[in-house]
């Protein structure tokens, strides 16, 4: 893991990208704080299974049918 400050990170971000690309994990810091982590993207390596969630959820029967004092509030009025 690698420790930058944010100008330096600006200054050097096509090498501090390639360390990431390359498994490094670099932490990028604000007045000594850190603020952001670069990391190399990994792409999914397991497909979505279609379906998962069949069975385990469960929509309301009045979920279309939204509330006046709701609805009012979207339009604006004062209920």
């Amino acid at each position: 893991m690698q420790i930058r400050n944010i100008h330096q990170a600006k200054t050097h971000l096509s090498q501090l990208v390639e360390l990431a690309s390359n498994g490094e994990e670099i932490i990028i810091c604000k007045s000594g704080k850190p603020i952001a982590r670069l990391v190399g993207y990994q792409k999914d390596m397991q497909p979505r299974t279609p379906g998962y969630w069949k069975g385990k959820i469960r929509i309301s029967e009045d979920f279309d049918q939204l509330p006046e004092s709701i609805a009012a509030a979207f339009r604006g009025e004062n209920h």
